[in-house]
C-alpha cells in the first residue's frame, strides 16, 4: 500500500503512466518466489472499499460546505458545535487541473464524514474529455482516489443545465455532457477504482423551466445518485415543494435513483428561519431523498447563517432530529 502511494505521487510528478507503473508494482508485490527459495510471502491484496451501505442508508445524510474545510478542520467543528450536530457530508471543490484532494478527503472520513468532490471542468471543453484529451490527468485522479480506498462522492460538471459555467448550455449540447460523463465513468472503471459514489447533479428547473433534464441524463449504469442544486432567495415564493419538487417530478419520468441535495441554502431575511424549517421537514418527508449539504459561505447571496441567531437556532432545531446524521467512518 505504501509502495502504491510513492507511485502515485511520483508518477504525478513526472508525468509518467502510473497505470504500468501501478501494474508492475501489483506483478513485483504478487510474485511467486518459486520452489527452492526463501522470498518473503507476499502481502494480501488490499480489498477495494465497498459503498453498498452508503447507497441508501438508514438515516439522512446532514453536510456542509465550508470555505477553507476540509482542511482546516476546525472550521467543521465550529459549525458542529453551533448547530449541535457533527456533518457527515463535507462539500470540496475541485478545478478539473487539481490533483486529488487526498489529505482533505481523508480527513472528512476520519471525523466521520464523506467526502463530496465537486469536480469543476473550467479550463477543458466537454468536447475534449469525451475525445480523450484529458485522459492522462483523468487516469491520475482515479487512481489517487482508488489509493485513497475510502468512500468518495464524485459530482462532475453540476449544474450543467443552467448558462452559468463554462460548461453549461450555452456552451455545450446535452449529448456533449453525456458523452464526456460516459467517458470518465469508464476511465474509473479501467482504473478499477470501486469506492465512488457517482452523483449525477443539475441545477433546479426553476431558472430554466424549458430546459429539459433527460438528455442530460447519462444513464442509471453511471449514475448512483441524483444531486439537485438548488437555493432559497428572495425571487419568488419559496418552499420545498415549489423549490425541489418540480425538478424531482421531471427526474422520476426516467430513473429511480435516490436524491441528494448537494448544495443549497437561504438568503438572510426574516423568512429564513422558515425555510429552513421547511427544508429539512420536506427531506425527512422524503424516503427517496438521502439528505443535503449545506453551503455555509458567500458567494452569489449571503448564504453563511454563521452570525444569523435566529437562522442557526432553526438549523439546531431541525438538526436534532434522529433522522439526520450518523457516522460514516
Amino acid at each position: 500500500m505504501i509502495l502504491s502511494i510513492a507511485v502515485v505521487e511520483y508518477a504525478a510528478l513526472s508525468r509518467v503512466n502510473i497505470s504500468k507503473l501501478l501494474a508492475s508494482v501489483a506483478t513485483s508485490q504478487s510474485a511467486d518466489p518459486g520452489p527452492g527459495t526463501s522470498g518473503s510471502p507476499s502481502p494480501s491484496p488490499v480489498t477495494p472499499y465497498d459503498v453498498k451501505h452508503l447507497l441508501k442508508p438508514d438515516k439522512k445524510f446532514l453536510g456542509v460546505a465550508i470555505d477553507g474545510a476540509p482542511t482546516d478542520m476546525s472550521k467543521i467543528e465550529g459549525f458542529a458545535t453551533r448547530v449541535g450536530k457533527k456533518p457527515n457530508l463535507i462539500a470540496i471543490y475541485e478545478s478539473f487541473d487539481d490533483a486529488f484532494a487526498i489529505s482533505e478527503a481523508r480527513k472528512a472520513y476520519e471525523y466521520g464524514a464523506l467526502p463530496v468532490i465537486r469536480w469543476e471542468p473550467f479550463k477543458p471543453t466537454l468536447v475534449d474529455i469525451a475525445a480523450g484529451k484529458q485522459d492522462h490527468y483523468i487516469l491520475t485522479f482515479a487512481e489517487s482516489i482508488r489509493t485513497l480506498n475510502l468512500p468518495v462522492v464524485l459530482t462532475f460538471a453540476h449544474e450543467m443545465n443552467g448558462d452559468w459555467y463554462s460548461w453549461g448550455r450555452q456552451n455545450n449540447s446535452p449529448a456533449d455532457f453525456v458523452a464526456a460523463w460516459r467517458h470518465i465513468h469508464g476511465l474509473f472503471a479501467r482504473a478499477a477504482v470501486k469506492n465512488v459514489i457517482w452523483a449525477w447533479t443539475p441545477n433546479v428547473i426553476n431558472p430554466m423551466p424549458n430546459v429539459k433534464l433527460k438528455p442530460y441524463y447519462p444513464g442509471d449504469q453511471y449514475v448512483d445518485w441524483v444531486g439537485m442544486d438548488g437555493y432559497y432567495t428572495h425571487k419568488g415564493k419559496k418552499t420545498f415543494d415549489t423549490l425541489f419538487e418540480p425538478t424531482m417530478k421531471q427526474i422520476r419520468a426516467f430513473t429511480k435513483r435516490p436524491f441528494l441535495i448537494v448544495e443549497t441554502a437561504a438568503e438572510p431575511g426574516s423568512s429564513r428561519p422558515a425555510q429552513i424549517a421547511d427544508l429539512f421537514e420536506g427531506i425527512a418527508d422524503r424516503p427517496d431523498v438521502l439528505g443535503l449539504v449545506w453551503f455555509n459561505n458567500d458567494g452569489s447571496g449571503k448564504w453563511n447563517i454563521d452570525r444569523d441567531a435566529a437562522s442557526m437556532r432553526s438549523f439546531r432545531d431541525e438538526a436534532k432530529s434522529a433522522a439526520f446524521g450518523f457516522r460514516v467512518a
